[in-house]
């Protein structure tokens, strides 16, 4: 009789760690990828769709409020149902949303299938975040900070470029499809090597604060969202989501510091480490999504660079953002985490005061340059501030905690992108009104004879291109602006690095043992 086969040998711990890596990355960078893939299509979802411009906007809204209001729900359901069984419901929900979305022949179709996708996503990056903290140890978590902020960062800056050559190659339909593979690929790897954690049976839940803090949330993303389309407060819509969101979070608040068990543990915001980079998550939001929002634009409008092209000249932010992560890890063993963020916002300070003088002459190679020290100034921040935030946290508050740092990144990039969008609206009107006020029969520069030759102003060709050239500028200048607010945004979040903790913390407590760990020394 042959002997029976030996059953296999199970995984190592460093493989086990290695597979659950690969599926918490690919978590985040699907999600991570589908916050700004779809943009560039949406000329072409409209075409295809039969929409107008202002219901081919709910495509981007509809995903964004969807991941907003559920994103606070995350730790509680993580605590109730088991960490992997969320984790792999929201993958697998994810992933047939995508399907749904790219098989879409409608828009009422499409505005459904990107409310289940944003409700599916909001719980991938948190959840991938609190995965990589727990399976690496304390001396690695730097390291592993890295590897997931390399998706959270890129995937945002690379979704541009990948949604264009798609579209252009394929049809905009694979700009959601190209999520199944990934899709797949993940659930099977969180099936097999994700180990279920502890589940609380009889949690209760705070309806009222759950219902208030989305609606506060849900109606703040529609104001800030569907604002510049409305002309913010001279529409009525606008103004009534206003008194719905600052009635959502005073009911939140006020409930929440008055019931024993409130839908937030706020115990989290006693962690100095933990709340000075809730602070900075939020310009961290600002200055990240603003700025991609600005160059954008900017690249294709101004200097007339075809999507492709200018998305190549954006990845190069992604370049350098993907080389600091890589090299932080290590720096973090001889550098404290706050000296690395100060380093990080100056050198996004400095390319924010060069990118001031942007017109549509400047080259690529100026782009090119300016964009890998911004990614590197990003790189620097983000690993550091992921990593500190995390140090002194108790492990029971660390999912808690990962869906609050996502929740107020999400909220600073939806505050950025609106408060730069309706800038440069009306500064560049405001600007036009100020170089036309130049423009009379008087103007000698209209009169020289280099001008006069090529800009007959007396025809109404010649005026139509006058007008072309002086709306040119009035943007150019508007730009300016908006990349001058932001600048100071930054130099102004230099002094308060010192909020943050000391990264030589002496540790105890259940996730801690007795002897003192050098927190910057991460890798």
């Amino acid at each position: 009789m042959a002997p029976a086969a030996a059953p296999p040998a199970p995984l190592s711990a460093g493989m086990t760690r290695i597979m659950l890596t690969v599926c918490a990355m690919s978590a985040t960078v699907m999600q991570a990828l589908d916050t700004t893939i779809a943009n560039v299509a949406l000329p072409y979802m409209q075409g295809s769709l039969g929409a107008s411009q202002d219901q081919i906007n709910w495509v981007l809204t509809s995903y964004i409020v969807a991941a907003a209001v559920l994103t606070s729900l995350i730790g509680w359901v993580s605590e109730r149902f088991g960490r992997k069984k969320l984790f792999v419901i929201c993958a697998a929900g994810f992933t047939f949303a995508s399907l749904l979305c790219g098989l879409a022949q409608s828009i009422e179709q499409m505005v459904l299938f990107r409310l289940l996708q944003g409700s599916f996503g909001a719980a991938l990056v948190p959840l991938s975040q609190t995965v990589m903290i727990e399976i690496y140890p304390a001396e690695q978590r730097g390291m592993a900070m890295s590897i997931w902020g390399m998706g959270v960062m890129i995937g945002p800056i690379m979704g541009p470029t990948l949604g264009g050559w798609l579209t252009d190659n394929y049809s905009w339909h694979w700009v959601f499809l190209v999520n199944l593979p990934i899709g797949i690929v993940t659930v099977a790897g969180l099936l097999i090597f994700m180990t279920e954690t502890k589940s609380v049976a009889n949690l209760r839940f705070d309806w009222l604060g759950f219902v208030a803090l989305s609606i506060g949330i849900g109606s703040l993303q529609l104001m800030l969202d569907r604002g510049e389309q409305l002309a913010w407060f001279e529409s009525n819509e606008i103004f009534a989501e206003m008194i719905i969101s600052i009635a959502g979070f005073y009911v939140f608040f006020a409930h929440s510091f008055t019931t024993a068990k409130p839908f937030v543990d706020f115990a989290m915001f006693r962690d100095r480490n933990f709340a000075s980079a809730f602070v900075f998550m939020f310009a961290v939001g600002v200055i990240l999504y603003s700025t991609l929002a600005l160059s954008t634009p900017f690249i294709q409008g101004i200097m007339g660079y075809p999507v492709v092209t200018a998305g190549v000249l954006l990845a190069t932010r992604g370049g350098g953002t993907l080389v600091a992560m890589i090299a932080v890890g290590r720096l973090m063993r001889i550098i404290e985490a706050r000296t690395l963020i100060f380093v990080g916002v100056a050198m996004i300070a400095i390319t924010l005061y060069h990118t001031i003088g942007f017109t549509e002459q400047t080259s690529a190679q100026t782009i090119i340059t300016l964009g890998v020290v911004q990614g590197l100034g990003l790189g620097l921040v983000f690993v550091p501030l992921s990593t500190v935030a995390f140090i002194t946290l108790p492990g029971y508050l660390r999912t808690n905690g990962s869906s609050m740092l996502t929740l107020i990144r999400n909220i600073g990039s939806a505050i950025g992108i609106s408060v730069v969008t309706a800038m440069l609206t009306s500064k560049t009107t405001i600007f036009h009104s100020q170089l036309v006020e130049s423009l009379t029969p008087f103007n000698n520069a209209l009169k020289m004879p280099d001008v006069a030759s090529h800009l007959d102003v007396t025809s109404n060709t010649g005026l139509a291109i006058l007008d072309a050239i002086v709306t040119q500028q009035a943007t150019i200048m508007a730009y300016a602006n908006d990349y001058k607010m932001l600048m100071v945004v930054s130099f102004l979040m230099l002094p308060f690095v010192i909020l943050l903790g000391s990264t030589l913390k002496t540790t105890s407590g259940p996730n801690a043992g007795p002897k003192t760990q050098e927190v910057h020394a991460l890798d």
